[in-house]
């Protein structure tokens, strides 16, 4: 009886053992500092990470603590954003600017600690203050814990691709500039994959990303839109891609020629190499959705593209070379994005919500601010609003800050559920109302622990309608409808898929459109909702939910770490 009890508990131990082993530590120490670079015939200094563009690559596998030392040796101020991670009761390392922390200040350091929790697939990390995430950003990937698997076949290799934005200019100027003067932000110079612009720009033909691959075998591209304005279309030559992942969340095997991505957002696919032996171009370019009294507005019209190279293909040959959509295919993007379903019963699925809680009808665009006396400015600034409120951050204290420790004076929780008045919203006529004008606030939206919410985002045309990429800090939601025009309750429920649909963290939401998506606020804290445009989140197009501590300990944020940045 003693040896079986011995036995038994060596089983027990063992167990355990294999249970703690399955999640680990992973850490890293970030130094940001300026590099000086050479693209597009100029040299020029920029903000990076260790030395490189794009910056370090984070593994981890679900499960895991992730340990970040960022020291900040640039001479801006600077916050990480861990773009995706559910930060599960550690809102402290969320990272946005004024919102879960002020910046790290020049010659100062903050380690972000949390753990990656119910989540597998490609995300990033990215700064969140200013312009600075067009050089202050890199890849996270999370795969499956020990002993799980992809709902895929392993491939054989995976290669993260992502796409960026670059200026012949200081980037950090740029976006002073715009703020100072109220007009848009100079447009950017090229568009890079994986930090090279590739052989269509000037000095670029030897700054170009290659990726050599082996006939037969299938790769996992895990494509991230990390550009600051500017959603894109992403081809390759003559191969046909599966999208198995969009935002870290599975879904349904697509099989696709062309992936549109908004800025934030994510696609993972499989490719085989299964064509001649030879080499073929990848490509990205924008699509352009923003007009302005039916005009088209000024965008960098250029296109960036890498190459793939057979292994055992001759040297030198010539690429060839795929056919991209126009600039200006909205029904090619509105496929893509309506066509996605999710992976029901896949890891970490989640059903619909059904019983909502708290509806919320949202406008989204941009709008004008009055021009401040003894500015020198001689018309109205460009703003952004939701419902009519244009965002102001909080300076002295982030709002997490002000929330945790009941400061009062630094936000209200009287975000409006829904516009103070009803328009046609997609009408260009609404550009003679003085709704055109949003009042600057800081008002926010208070939610209790474990309340469903559902958002109908709707376009506006004030000033002129675009595709808005929005992005929820802290939770994924459902999309369950896209269309064009305005929403229309009496015939668009009938369109919402509560059987799969795809999940995200970040939707675009259609030009001249609406979205509806549904969340669960199961995280306390304050979450930060915004468009990913960088030019709009500047201006006012922002939001927050402060979701309360839950009744138990383990639903309960605590307090902030030591070293928590003070402004």
């Amino acid at each position: 009886m003693g040896r079986h009890l011995f036995l038994f508990a060596c089983t027990l131990l063992l167990l355990a053992a294999s249970t703690a082993s399955a999640a680990g530590i992973v850490e890293h120490t970030f130094f940001v500092k300026s590099l000086t670079v050479s693209r597009l015939c100029k040299r020029q200094v920029i903000t990076a990470v260790n030395g490189s563009l794009p910056g370090p690559t984070v593994h981890v596998q679900e499960g895991d603590t992730l340990i970040i030392h960022v020291f900040n040796e640039s001479p801006y101020d600077l916050t990480i954003h861990w773009h995706g991670v559910f930060q599960m009761l550690s809102n402290w390392a969320d990272g946005p600017s004024q919102i879960t922390q002020c910046p790290i200040r020049p010659g100062y350091k903050y380690t972000y600690k949390f753990k990656i929790l119910k989540q597998e697939g490609t995300l990033w990390w990215h700064a969140h203050v200013s312009y600075l995430r067009s050089s202050v950003y890199g890849a996270l990937i999370i795969r499956p814990r020990h002993g799980h698997s992809y709902p895929f076949p392993k491939p054989y290799r995976e290669v993260p691709i992502i796409s960026g934005e670059w200026w012949k200019a200081n980037v950090v100027d740029v976006d002073r500039l715009a703020a100072a003067t109220g007009t848009p932000p100079k447009l950017s110079d090229a568009f890079t994959i994986n930090g090279r612009p590739g052989d269509l720009y000037p000095c670029s033909k030897h700054k170009m990303y290659k990726l050599t691959v082996v006939q037969g075998k299938t790769y996992l591209l895990r494509i991230i839109n990390a550009a600051l304005n500017n959603q894109l279309f992403y081809k390759i030559a003559n191969h046909m891609m599966t999208v198995v992942a969009i935002d870290a969340n599975y879904v349904e095997p697509y099989v696709t020629d062309v992936v549109v991505t908004g800025p934030g957002q994510t696609v993972d696919v499989l490719l085989t190499a299964d064509q001649p032996v030879g080499s073929y171009y990848m490509a990205a370019r924008p699509y352009a959705s923003a007009t302005l009294s039916g005009n088209p507005v000024p965008f960098d019209n250029t296109t960036t593209r890498g190459v793939i190279v057979y292994d055992g293909c001759p040297t030198p040959a010539t690429p060839l070379m795929p056919a991209l959509p126009g600039f200006y295919d909205t029904p090619m993007a509105n496929k893509f994005y309506n066509d996605l379903k999710g992976l029901v019963g896949g890891p970490f699925w989640n059903p619909v919500p059904l019983k909502v809680d708290y509806e919320m009808f949202i406008t989204i665009g941009l709008a004008l601010e009055a021009c401040p006396a003894n500015n020198g400015c001689k018309a109205p600034k460009l703003s952004a609003s939701m419902n009519n409120e244009s965002f102001v951050k909080p300076t002295s204290f982030s709002l997490l800050q002000a929330f945790y420790y009941n400061i009062n004076g630094f936000y209200t929780t009287d975000f409006p559920s829904k516009p103070a008045i009803e328009f046609n919203y997609t009408n260009d006529a609404i550009n003679k109302l003085p709704i055109q004008f949003a009042p600057k606030s800081t008002k926010i939206t208070k939610l209790k622990f474990n309340t469903t919410v559902e958002i109908i985002f709707q376009n506006t045309n004030i000033i002129g309608p675009e595709n808005h990429p929005m992005h929820l800090h802290g939770f994924n939601f459902h999309v369950l409808a896209q269309g064009f025009g305005n929403y229309n309750p009496a015939t668009d429920r009938q369109k919402l898929n509560l059987i799969n649909p795809q999940i995200r963290n970040t939707i675009g939401v259609p030009v001249g459109g609406w979205a509806v998506i549904r969340f669960v606020a199961n995280n306390p804290g304050v979450w930060l909702l915004h468009c990913h445009l960088d030019m709009h989140l500047a201006v006012g197009l922002a939001t927050a939910f402060l979701v309360e501590n839950g009744p138990t300990p383990e639903t309960t944020l605590p307090p902030p770490p030591a070293d928590l940045p003070q402004c």
